[in-house]
């Protein structure tokens, strides 16, 4: 673990918020998110000002929109989904272009694309802005269960590994003469993917009691700077505070 591990939503750059203890955006992230998912979804003024303080977030982080609307892609499942609401959901109805909507239906799927992006900006600024590394790092001195912190480590750690031993099971299928594509070729791939998990339970069973043998105790070695100062939990807290402010003068205003 103590290579570093890079993974493809961080950005290596050099800003206030990259020098940040990962605990305290992780808290900081969280509260974020639990203020916008409580925010009732009638708000439209409060979920713009959300918006604005993830941007002035990512301004400071130095993370490209770009970079984050292409990520950001990845809840299109969910916009779809809030796209047929209007039109499933029951109750009153307005005409829109010559289409019956439900009202209802139109504030739904305006909640779950408005939360549901937010959400996943936040959370791609996170991953942009702390190593794989420092994320768990983070959670085991926030003291996250320790069997969590233990499976990610190890996921981490040897996901390189299981990728790499799936690749080579799959060029020796090609080899002999063999690519399933279709379902009822889906045998070869159950077995397969069953061979995968028995030896990668044997193999993490080997390191686990290699490294136990070698005075493992079940948490990360403290490699890095130690916890976060009081300053950086003051720097961190103006996320949620602003947030929670903006929340409360939505309610007040209303």
């Amino acid at each position: 673990m103590a290579a570093g591990h890079a993974h493809p939503l961080h950005l290596d750059r050099d800003s206030p918020i990259h020098r940040l203890a990962p605990e305290v955006k992780i808290v900081s992230m969280l509260l974020f998110t639990v203020i916008v998912v409580a925010t009732p979804r009638t708000e439209f003024l409060a979920f713009a000002g959300y918006a604005v303080l993830l941007a002035v977030v990512a301004a400071f982080a130095r993370v490209p929109a770009g970079w984050l609307a292409r990520r950001a892609t990845i809840e299109l499942p969910f916009v779809l989904l809030a796209v047929a609401l209007p039109f499933a959901a029951h109750g009153e109805r307005v005409e829109w272009l010559g289409l019956s909507l439900s009202v209802d239906g139109l504030y739904g799927a305006w909640n779950i694309f408005a939360k549901g992006t937010l959400g996943v900006l936040a959370s791609l600024l996170l991953a942009a802005t702390t190593t794989m590394r420092d994320l768990i790092l983070g959670l085991d001195r926030l003291r996250c269960p320790e069997v969590l912190t233990q499976i990610m480590t190890f996921m981490l750690r040897y996901i390189d590994v299981l990728a790499d031993d799936a690749r080579r099971m799959r060029i020796a299928r090609l080899a002999r003469g063999y690519d399933p594509r279709f379902l009822w070729q889906v045998k070869a791939f159950a077995v397969g993917v069953g061979a995968l998990f028995l030896r990668s339970y044997e193999r993490g069973e080997r390191v686990y009691l290699a490294m136990l043998s070698r005075g493992y105790t079940g948490r990360l070695p403290q490699l890095a700077a130690g916890p976060a100062a009081a300053r950086e939990w003051i720097v961190s807290a103006t996320l949620p505070i602003a947030t929670a402010g903006i929340a409360v003068a939505a309610l007040v205003l209303a």
